[in-house]
């Protein structure tokens, strides 16, 4: 990681330079306008004083002072700019130094306690894989990382996303600027909400009425400059107006259901012309972004365009509660005209407007992807196998949430000999850790990221999880219950087409030992039935012995620790065969309990 910290570092030292040269300038400017106005108060007392200049003097540093305010404005947004761009950069150098755990988009709302394996793998939360991946700007992009990290592609869409990862890995460019365009908000459009407003049946209205309305606006507002100019008299100006109004109480359900059909805030919308803009300006080779930029496009016209279009009539809409529009809108039919062009925008470019915030989401999805493919350069893209048969080869394979420094890999293979491995040890040796280790690097892979490891060959696999269930007070389930219900979840995955990596942490421990061990031989048999590989990793030693009626389809391994000095020590190394010692009282003799 030292080239990416090398690039993120240098980048982050030019916005701080630009901050330190604005910063100078903003006080410069600060000092200047404090000068201008001791020269306007030195004016009046000249006008006013004893010398009597002319008072109109006053008007120089007036002037210069308004310019001053105008330039301290353009200043001060390009300083806020440029923090922006440090706090970019911080939180970049802080994911390559392993410090970003909670200082980013956690995906708190995506978070399923019944999801079958989100959140055993710590797929969103606090530390989350959610967390170190999320840089997108719109709640979309969110939405489709969330989707691609709870549901694998398939073999050609992956492959499809990899491709696109690869090509963006190195555009440091565009993803800055993604990342600091427009104002410094996250946007909450949702392609769901938008594109049912786009695809809504039209508002009937004449085909007569825009230019209706045009025609008689023009001639109200006209009527009403020559009556202020005393050119017409009163009568005229209440005819005129009169007929306007009889436009608007005839018109006033079609502009109702129109003005109350907009639901995105202009704001939000101005990001997404901005971001989409930034799209439309690059060029690209893979086939999945060359598809989305085309989904850019409408009768030859760029989004960004027609979604700028779309805002500055929102924006018109909402003037019409100015003073000013208020007292002349009467005259311009105002709202009418302009929930017409609206409803006008819609019919022709609606339909379109939920396949370009798509493409947008997919963009910031991959750029997430692409981001986390830059900054671990170690990391390698999977090899996709054939969809036939459930296959896992992993060589140095880590955790992809643990710091590189403190990270230990090991070799992984599920491939038909072994199907299964039984994973015994000691607490706390890091057999829970291999199964997030084996299932958060299955999830990255078939969302089309790079995973921690030196080479993985896997094949399409859906992914059930045993790891974190808990009881519940609220709904009334023993740990027991919530764990032998996730089971169940497990074994449906078996019955769908997909093979399946099921990954089961200390299996049926909220029963006896003698349940416990039928239980548990009868449940991986039948899942062993399928199209499966997995793991299970357990304390009682004699559920090691499941892999002798098993054969070759499984095979037992396990870590190992030693006390040294009253100190626990761990390599987290995976061995073959069953660990021969245990370290619970050991433990409980550490922390002072009385064996």
């Amino acid at each position: 990681m030292t080239e990416p910290l090398r690039e993120y570092e240098s980048r982050r030292a030019g916005w701080v330079a630009k901050q330190n040269l604005l910063e100078g300038e903003f006080k410069r400017l600060g000092n200047a306008r404090l000068a201008l106005a001791l020269m306007a108060s030195f004016v009046v007392w000249l006008a006013y004083g004893p010398v009597g200049v002319s008072g109109w003097w006053i008007l120089i540093p007036i002037l210069l002072i308004v310019a001053l305010f105008a330039q301290n404005s353009r200043v001060t947004r390009r300083r806020d700019f440029a923090v922006r761009g440090i706090r970019y950069y911080d939180r970049a150098i802080d994911r390559l130094k392993n410090q970003w755990q909670g200082k980013g988009e956690a995906g708190e709302r995506f978070r399923d306690t019944n999801h079958v394996y989100a959140e055993d793998l710590d797929i969103f939360g606090k530390g989350s894989m959610f967390e170190l991946l999320c840089t997108a700007r719109t709640a979309a992009g969110e939405d489709a990382l969330a989707s691609w990290l709870l549901h694998p592609a398939s073999t050609e869409e992956t492959t499809a996303r990899q491709e696109a990862v690869r090509e963006l890995s190195n555009r440091l460019d565009l993803r800055e600027d993604m990342a600091l365009l427009g104002e410094d908000v996250r946007s909450q459009v949702r392609a769901d909400v938008i594109t049912r407003w786009g695809g809504r049946p039209a508002i009937p209205f004449p085909a007569f009425l825009q230019p209706l309305a045009l025609v008689f606006s023009v001639v109200a507002f006209v009527v009403s400059v020559a009556f202020l100019l005393q050119r017409v008299p009163l009568w005229a100006l209440a005819i005129s107006l009169s007929v306007n109004g009889a436009i608007v109480f005839s018109t006033r359900t079609i502009v109702s259901q129109i003005v109350s059909s907009v639901e995105t805030p202009a704001s939000h919308l101005a990001i997404l012309a901005l971001l989409i803009q930034r799209i439309e300006q690059e060029q690209f080779q893979s086939p999945l972004l060359q598809t989305w930029i085309q989904q850019l496009r409408v009768g030859g016209f760029p989004a960004a365009s027609q979604i700028r279009r779309l805002e500055r009539l929102i924006d018109w809409l909402g003037s019409g509660s100015h003073p000013v529009v208020k007292v002349i809108q009467l005259a311009l039919l105002w709202p009418l005209q302009v929930a017409l062009r609206i409803e006008i925008w819609r019919r022709q470019s609606g339909s379109h407007i939920g396949e370009w915030i798509n493409a947008l989401a997919g963009f910031e999805a991959l750029s997430a992807l692409a981001a986390l493919s830059y900054e671990r350069p170690t990391w390698t893209f999977p090899e996709l196998l054939s969809p036939s048969q459930a296959s896992f080869r992993a060589t140095a394979l880590r955790h992809p949430l643990i710091a590189e420094q403190r990270c230990i890999a090991n070799d992984v293979t599920l491939n038909g000999t072994p199907r299964l491995l039984i994973v015994s040890g000691s607490n706390m040796s890091g057999k829970s850790t291999l199964l997030r280790t084996i299932g958060l690097n299955t999830v990255l892979a078939w969302a089309g990221a790079p995973v921690n490891a030196s080479g993985l060959q896997i094949s399409p696999l859906q992914t059930g999880a045993s790891i974190r269930v808990t009881d519940s007070l609220q709904d009334n389930r023993s740990r027991f219950f919530a764990e032998i219900t996730r089971l169940r979840q497990v074994v449906d995955l078996t019955r769908e087409r997909m093979p399946v990596l099921f990954l089961l942490d200390e299996l049926l421990s909220g029963t006896n030992s003698h349940d416990r061990r039928i239980g548990a031989a009868g449940l991986v048999k039948g899942l062993l039935r399928g199209n499966t590989i997995g793991l299970l990793t357990t304390h009682d030693l004699a559920l090691a012995e499941i892999a002798i009626d098993l054969g070759s389809r499984a095979s037992n391994v396990h870590f190992e620790d030693k006390i040294t000095d009253g100190k626990m020590e761990f390599d987290y190394q995976l061995r073959p065969g069953v660990v021969t010692h245990s370290n619970a009282l050991e433990l409980m003799r550490v922390v002072g309990l009385d064996v």
